[in-house]
């Protein structure tokens, strides 16, 4: 189990796009900076070691899979890799054991290519990137897919569309987890304009 109660897990990996992560990272380590919750936002990969991102970023993760534990949230980007992943039967085997370990999941892009692959999406409401709308329907065609929305939160599954809607993702979070303000804090500081 982690050590901080509220741990936030953003994986690495091969070919993941690098404002899927980086993005999302952003805001949720600025935030964690001030928040009283003190949440902790981790970067990891499977075995600890740096990957290099889809296009050619080469990016060291804080800790591995194992040593982190499960996360309160989990942030699954997308990118080339993604698709990949999508089709590792050992890597969704992986997503499917955290389930029921990790209370919230969300997904960046096509990050929610693997959670529909790993059977998570099914009968639930999710987006992805606009070009892999179709192929999020045909890898689940149970999936309720939501090509206008940019964040789509069903519970305890959160999907965002392509790349840069993992900003306004984790501004989500932000409001989620703590408070609109706080999310509204992070918006100003980033002078971004979703």
């Amino acid at each position: 189990m982690t050590q901080n109660p509220l741990t936030i897990g953003i994986l690495l990996f091969d070919g993941v796009e690098e404002l899927d992560a980086v993005g999302p990272w952003e805001v949720l380590a600025s935030w964690a900076r001030t928040s009283p919750l003190s949440p902790a936002v981790r970067t990891f990969t499977r075995d600890g070691l740096g990957v290099r991102c889809s296009h050619g970023m080469h990016v060291l993760a804080d800790t591995s899979a194992e040593d982190l534990g499960p996360p309160h949230v989990l942030v699954h980007p997308g990118g080339p890799g993604a698709r990949a992943l999508a089709a590792d039967s050992e890597h969704l085997a992986w997503v499917r054991s955290l389930r029921p370990l990790v209370p919230l999941m969300a997904s960046v892009c096509t990050g929610a290519l693997v959670y529909a692959a790993a059977g998570l999406l099914s009968g639930r409401s999710a987006t992805t990137h606009h070009a892999s709308l179709d192929l999020l329907a045909e890898i689940d065609p149970a999936v309720l897919v939501d090509g206008e929305a940019r964040v789509v939160d069903d519970g305890d599954l959160v999907t965002s569309a392509g790349v840069t809607a993992g900003i306004d993702m984790a501004l989500h979070l932000v409001a989620r987890l703590d408070s609109v303000e706080a999310a509204e804090q992070e918006r100003r500081r980033l002078q971004y304009d979703a």
